[in-house]
């Protein structure tokens, strides 16, 4: 089961994601990723299995000042528990999480790619820890 935790404020929001994430894992899951704005760069990390892979990717990350986050813990219903799976997912200047399936994913989809939209179904270039936000964002 899908659990999602979310934080805005000027504390260090890995800790905060972190543990808000640990306190959903009785409910099970396969993959995990958080979501930080952090000096106007949109970091993301992504992991496979338990929640400590994640902490250990993060290890060396750090955020500062007022941001938003978002963590989610995710339990594979369609699609193998891959990194490229895991949730947040990336969008050009933000990110995407939710619970449940997305039933009418083929007409999202379609309307999304005939105004532009570019998606991905394997790693994509855009794919990294860090993202400038341009800044009108």
């Amino acid at each position: 089961m899908c659990g999602i935790v979310g934080y805005y404020g000027k504390n260090e929001k890995k800790e905060i994601l972190i543990e808000g994430l640990r306190e959903l894992e009785y409910r099970g899951y396969d993959s995990a990723g958080i979501a930080i704005v952090d000096n106007e760069e949109l970091c993301h990390f992504k992991a496979v299995g338990k929640l400590s892979n994640l902490e250990n990717k993060m290890s060396d990350f750090h955020s500062q000042g007022n941001g938003v986050a978002i963590g989610h813990t995710r339990w594979a219903t369609h699609g193998k528990p891959t990194e490229l799976n895991a949730h947040p997912h990336l969008g050009e200047y933000s990110f995407v999480v939710h619970n449940g399936i997305i039933e009418n994913y083929k007409e999202l989809k379609e309307q999304l790619q005939s105004k532009g939209c570019l998606l991905y179904t394997s790693p994509s270039p855009r794919d990294r820890t860090r993202s400038r936000m341009p800044s009108s964002a």
